[in-house]
């Protein structure tokens, strides 16, 4: 079974909340174009100057996606994860 990566992309300021919740949308849509094998994504406010958009790819995946969208760290995705 293949280790699973969290992707996080992280937004500051006072639209961050709005900004990470778009940025979902558009990682929904990448994951269909590509026909990625798992469909695992979410958004987070941390606080009123902070937000976190994430997806999950395996560890196949991870390179491709990661330069294709750039994403700001990552992180190994744990199952009870909730975002």
């Amino acid at each position: 079974m293949s280790r699973k990566i969290k992707l996080i992309w992280d937004f500051r300021g006072p639209a961050s909340a709005k900004t990470a919740e778009h940025h979902e949308i558009h990682l929904k849509e990448y994951i269909a174009i590509e026909k990625l094998p798992l469909n695992i994504t979410g958004f987070k406010i941390v606080n009123d100057m902070h937000a976190t958009a994430f997806m999950v790819v395996t560890d196949e995946n991870m390179i491709q996606v990661r330069d294709a969208l750039k994403p700001h760290r990552g992180e190994v995705y744990v199952e009870s994860q909730k975002s």
